[in-house]
């Protein structure tokens, strides 16, 4: 015990702004365009705040020499409520409201943005907040397609920009133990990977609609081809549809995934295959409710996700989780904790997360999942004071959901996907590299 809460104490001043010498990572200080000082404060602007990202605009308040300076949104009602929660976050200075996310990146007093808008917005802002001199936390999946997903890890390199993507898990402090021992051996060589998803989600349909005064319609689709308006669709279920979303895989399976992929220490897969459907009713979704993937990797390694969005039975008693099965045995885990079992399935160790309420750099963290996302914002904002990659870089999050969108190509022209192990290209099957990209709304097609 005493020596978990000496991890969990070192990963938390970590986070709080140790410094890390830059260098290791590869980032060159003399590239910054704004070198920000350990004590100077970092403005960032918070793009996207329905659900995720008000909660989100009080937790960066919170974070020692940071200040939310903007909050923008096209839906006119969720900026009051963001505004709100940064005050209520302890923040003195209420933050400007905006509603174009172009103006935002035009204002050179931000120095980071923080992304939680719909999928088919994530890597083109990345990508323009790179261009704009701006550092970038970015929530999953960090593409809606592989192509702009590429152009967002150029975009981070060529700019020098520090890119974090929402897989606050990567921040865990015991869980980044647990991965260690995994690495080290604790289950001998691990093989397999089995990771789900369960949800109760109910039927969707889509009826024509009279777009509402509160929306600018025109730049929430932003760089998605244009359609009519339709009741239904915003602010959730556009995760359902292609056009804008990635179904279940990416809205929820990365996480599991990403963590998967950490604990087999691999890149890129050399098959990825996917079957299912919208099985549990006959409505509008694009998407399935009911979706198994399994990637193959070199070396003997398989990683497997299984969604059940419709059915809510957990699985080992959890409705999402992640265990991952080695020669001596088998470690479970989810979030931040960990048990590890022989090969007869007898528990041999239960480790059991150390944030609780006042436990990590004094913030109140009552929350396991509240308590990883401030570190994973603490380590963002370390990252840039440090120049280092963070803990969830822009190119281990694109080689997670990676996977996860080669999954969904597979469903969608219903066979398997050989893969490139090198880079994650598909090899030989022009139907699926057509879905690598998409099509743009003339003059928002991502630029370097």
């Amino acid at each position: 015990m005493d020596n978990r809460r000496d991890f969990i104490k070192r990963a938390a001043a970590s986070s709080a702004g140790i410094a890390v010498s830059g260098a290791a990572f590869g980032f060159s200080a003399k590239s910054y365009v704004n070198i920000i000082g350990a004590n100077e404060r970092i403005h960032v602007a918070m793009i996207g705040l329905n659900g995720r990202g008000t909660s989100m605009a009080g937790t960066f308040a919170k974070q020692k020499n940071a200040e939310v300076a903007v909050v923008c949104d096209v839906d006119s009602r969720a900026m009051p409520k963001a505004a709100d929660a940064v005050t209520k976050g302890g923040q003195a200075t209420a933050p400007r409201m905006e509603k174009d996310c172009r103006k935002v990146l035009e204002d050179k007093s931000i120095d980071a943005i923080y992304i939680a808008t719909p999928d088919h917005w994530h890597a083109p802002l990345t990508i323009m907040g790179c261009v704009a001199g701006k550092h970038v936390y970015v929530e999953k999946p960090l593409s809606h397609n592989p192509n702009e997903g590429e152009i967002a890890v150029a975009a981070a390199r060529k700019y020098d920009r520090v890119v974090q993507m929402g897989a606050q898990r990567r921040s865990a402090p015991v869980l980044m133990q647990g991965i260690q021992k995994l690495h080290d051996g604790i289950i001998g060589r691990v093989y397999l990977a089995k990771t789900w998803y369960t949800n109760t989600r109910k039927a969707n349909f889509l009826t024509p609609g009279t777009v509402p005064e509160w929306l600018d319609y025109d730049l929430w689709q932003g760089p998605a081809p244009r359609v009519p308006y339709k009741d239904g669709l915003i602010h959730y279920n556009w995760h359902w549809f292609w056009h804008w979303g990635t179904g279940e895989a990416l809205n929820n399976g990365t996480h599991e995934v990403d963590v998967a992929r950490w604990g087999l220490g691999v890149d890129f897969p050399t098959r990825v295959t996917s079957v299912g459907g919208r099985y549990n009713y006959k409505d509008d979704w694009e998407t399935p409710d009911t979706q198994i993937i399994t990637m193959d990797y070199p070396g003997r390694v398989s990683l497997m996700w299984e969604n059940r969005s419709s059915n809510g039975r957990k699985i080992e008693g959890a409705d999402r989780g992640i265990i991952f099965y080695g020669e001596n045995g088998s470690l479970d885990t989810g979030g931040d904790s960990y048990k590890v079992y022989d090969l007869g399935g007898k528990l041999i160790d239960d480790v059991k997360s150390l944030i609780v309420e006042g436990a990590v750099d004094g913030r109140n963290t009552a929350s396991p999942s509240l308590g990883m996302d401030s570190l994973h914002v603490a380590d963002f904002l370390d990252a840039i004071r440090n120049h280092r990659k963070p803990n969830c870089d822009v190119e281990l999050g694109f080689k997670s959901i990676l996977a996860m969108q080669l999954g969904n190509i597979s469903w969608r022209v219903g066979r398997d996907i050989h893969v490139d192990p090198k880079n994650g290209h598909i090899i030989g099957d022009k139907e699926a590299q057509k879905l690598w990209g998409r099509t743009y709304e003339k003059g928002w097609e991502p630029k370097l």
